[in-house]
């Protein structure tokens, strides 16, 4: 085996060259670098602009700690990609976050919501013809701090319990609220709906269609649903699909129904299905709301394993749903819901973002926010440049993940090469990636 020589070259090498698709999306489809300066005049020191897109450049390679702006490798590179006159130190960055989050979050959020409306992104619709929102909270363990606002998650540990808000099966983010772990996950969901679906339908041109689980089955959150349909008459109508807790309702009623209305098939011998669809009137502040509730009911004598049962085992689900679709439809359409769980994956593992990095909740809100831009943005990055013929990545795919993003698109080593007029990045001979990442820059620098 052949020994190397270890060296230091004099070239400008880089290991994150994507950071320059990260700049051009912000400058081109976003207003936020002019909205931060002017929010909170200075007088002298590193521009608002500059800290907030240094961070957001962290983000967009995986980190979140303050303490990564320490680690940059080319201040040349990095001020030229994201477009910024310095980089600020890690106490510039920790100490400006803390002070304005309260007046940096409203800017971060509707830069977010600005780069999705102006971009437009291709999004597949369901089988029929809808848009899915699927929104739902997702604990982060924080178990051993002493942030503020970490308390008794619902998954037993000690941490925040954010709800997310995801548009289409791609899984775009249109908002990711912070809130202390003990929170039920139904407060404060009606208004953070609202907001959603306006911002949906500036992003989608098809119908909506809300997908909640058992967590969120209360009237209100389908009274959102039905003002904003009644408040948009003009735009295509929004459905729901949300998941009934049955809580205290007696099995052998719902059983005895089925056994008038219900479809019955026999998956195996000791066990059966019916499905069937109910008519029920909800009240809420006076008014009454005929809904549509699809029922299933499991019936099992034999257990999986061949075992007679001496009582019969029965399992009861149901769905609130405005869909006139077959009770099969509802029910598949709500499986698919749980593809949301992957996108909280994404955002709390390939984004490194589970355990946020300050002690000061207004704070964490604002990383929150702002790992949604740099979430939206690789998303975006991925569907254009990971799926089409000029993808480094071969296999089928619908979507990919952010984690495949970082790696194909975001890590690419290249050589910074300086003239009097431009700056060019230069890739390897055998760099794969090439194609995709000249496609991608292209239709953010170009449009």
């Amino acid at each position: 085996m052949k020994r190397f020589i270890i060296e230091q070259s004099s070239a400008d090498i880089i290991s994150h060259s994507g950071l320059s698709l990260i700049g051009q999306a912000i400058k081109r489809y976003t207003h936020l670098s002019g909205q931060l300066d002017a929010s909170v005049p200075m007088r002298h020191g590193i521009k608002h602009s500059d800290v907030i897109k240094s961070y957001l450049a962290l983000l967009s390679i995986g980190k979140n700690d303050f303490e990564a702006i320490n680690g940059i490798e080319s201040e040349f590179y990095f001020t030229s990609a994201m477009d910024i006159d310095e980089i600020p130190g890690e106490a510039t960055l920790r100490q400006r976050m803390d002070k304005h989050a309260i007046s940096f979050l409203p800017i971060v959020e509707k830069a977010s919501r600005d780069f999705l409306s102006n971009i437009q992104p291709a999004l597949r619709p369901l089988s029929t013809g809808h848009i899915p929102v699927d929104a739902d909270v997702t604990p982060m363990d924080n178990s051993g701090s002493h942030k503020e606002g970490v308390s008794r998650t619902y998954k037993g540990h000690d941490g925040y319990a954010p709800m997310a808000v995801y548009l289409g099966q791609e899984g775009y983010c249109l908002g990711f609220e912070l809130r202390e772990g003990k929170q039920h996950c139904q407060k404060d969901t009606p208004a953070l709906l609202a907001r959603a679906l306006r911002d949906a339908q500036k992003i989608a041109a098809q119908p909506l269609l809300l997908r909640l689980d058992g967590g969120n089955d209360a009237i209100e959150n389908i009274e959102v649903v039905l003002a904003h349909n009644e408040a948009h008459e003009d735009l295509p109508a929004v459905d729901f699909l949300i998941k009934w807790n049955p809580r205290r309702q007696d099995k052998a009623d719902w059983l005895a129904i089925a056994e008038q209305k219900g479809k019955w098939t026999y998956p195996r011998e000791g066990k059966r299905v019916a499905l069937f669809s109910v008519q029920t009137t909800r009240h809420w502040k006076g008014h009454d709301y005929s809904v549509r509730r699809v029922i299933r009911i499991i019936e099992r004598t034999i257990d999986k394993h061949g075992q007679r049962l001496l009582v019969p085992e029965i399992d009861l689900e149901g769905w609130w749903t405005s869909l006139d679709v077959s009770e099969e439809d509802v029910i598949q359409l709500y499986a698919d819901h749980g593809a949301s769980e992957q996108f909280h994956s994404e955002f709390k593992t390939d984004m490194d973002i589970e355990r946020l990095p300050s002690g000061k909740f207004a704070t964490n809100a604002l990383v929150l926010g702002l790992s949604v831009l740099a979430y939206n943005i690789l998303r975006w990055i991925g569907q254009n440049g990971l799926l089409g013929s000029k993808s480094p990545k071969r296999s089928k795919a619908q979507r990919r993940r952010i984690r495949t993003v970082m790696q194909e698109l975001m890590y690419v080593a290249a050589r910074i090469i300086k003239t009097a007029r431009t700056i060019k990045i230069s890739f390897g001979r055998g760099c794969r990636s090439l194609q995709a990442f000249d496609a991608v820059y292209r239709k953010l620098a170009y449009g």
